[in-house]
């Protein structure tokens, strides 16, 4: 399926994606992250309405979107085909899954972002994946037990062709994964009871 069609939407309805990892993650000294509490609320309300949640989506936001095309046959050009993917279901956690950017050979995965200038070169300079990114390529790997690594791509357009890419290759930590996933049963544990609560059951 094409990501971002309606049947991709109605794919992840009501599901823990890797694009929100980090708000299931969240942790707090006492009581739960208000990310993750909105989070929670917002599975719960798809699953009851059957309707996903509206985004508002930023100019920046947009030009992510419109450039990840652009970004994925740079990253051909110059290292190895990439074959997209709309939305994975995770193998063994129900309700839960991830859209990788594109699966590359038979090993890996991409994962691209389209920052601002300016964060590109904050990129360029420390060479490391922010590590609000790690938890969303950990968990797409999670998704996919066959893939061992994931390049997490900076793409701006804005830049000299030797300067517009940077790839970094993020190899596949099977202990981080299995943290993530059990916070995830736990975290779909909570939203399934609030559904069932909410029904009456």
């Amino acid at each position: 399926m094409e990501q971002r069609s309606d049947e991709w939407f109605s794919a992840r309805l009501g599901k823990a994606t890797a694009s929100r990892i980090n708000d299931i993650d969240a942790e707090i000294k006492t009581g739960e992250a208000l990310v993750r509490t909105k989070y929670r609320i917002q599975l719960v309300t798809e699953r009851l309405t059957g309707q996903r949640t509206e985004t508002f989506v930023t100019a920046a936001m947009q030009n992510g979107i419109d450039t990840e095309d652009e970004a994925r046959d740079f990253y051909i050009a110059k290292h190895d085909f990439v074959t997209e993917t709309g939305f994975v279901d995770h193998p063994t956690i129900d309700m839960a899954g991830a859209s990788p950017d594109g699966l590359v050979g038979t090993d890996g995965l991409i994962e691209i972002k389209v920052p601002q200038p300016h964060t590109h070169t904050e990129y360029l300079i420390s060479r490391q994946v922010p590590k609000k990114y790690l938890n969303q390529i950990y968990w797409q790997l999670a998704t996919m037990p066959d893939r061992k690594w994931c390049d997490f791509v900076s793409y701006c357009n804005s830049f000299p062709d030797e300067l517009k890419m940077l790839v970094i290759r993020v190899e596949r930590d099977d202990k981080r994964i299995a943290v993530l996933e059990d916070k995830v049963k736990k975290f779909l544990t909570e939203v399934e009871d609030t559904v069932n609560f909410l029904k009456g059951k």
